[in-house]
């Protein structure tokens, strides 16, 4: 069931805990204003593509990408990894197991043991 905000559908969610996040980390580089993140897919990892995140403060983005704002970040999805990522959820774990971003990918066929690369 994909992931809907005002009857849109997200390319990509966030958690209210990775928006927090992505602030603080935003903040530590200087990024105050116009806070987002890229969140894209590359070729790589054992299971053949890899999360790529990117924080960045610009207010430009390219006319194909798919932007939605939640929890006071823009969420930016460049065309190619649209059809990867489509309703996926985006969360931060301060677990035993490990912090950092988790990726609930819907669209994962197989995920490598530490859940950084994946296959569809």
């Amino acid at each position: 069931m994909p992931i809907t905000q005002n009857g849109v559908e997200l390319t990509v969610a966030i958690s209210e805990k990775a928006a927090d996040k992505i602030k603080y980390f935003a903040e530590k580089d200087g990024i105050n204003e116009n806070v987002g993140i890229h969140v894209a897919v590359k070729g790589g990892g054992c299971s053949g593509l890899t999360y790529d995140l990117k924080i960045t403060g610009e207010e430009t983005f390219a006319e194909t990408d798919k932007v939605v704002e939640q929890h006071g970040v823009k969420v930016i999805v460049d065309k190619k990894s649209y059809i990867y990522l489509v309703g996926t959820e985006l969360d931060f774990s301060d677990g035993l197991n490990g912090k950092g971003f988790v990726f609930e990918n819907p669209n994962a066929k197989k995920a490598c043991g530490c859940g950084t690369s994946f296959s569809v």
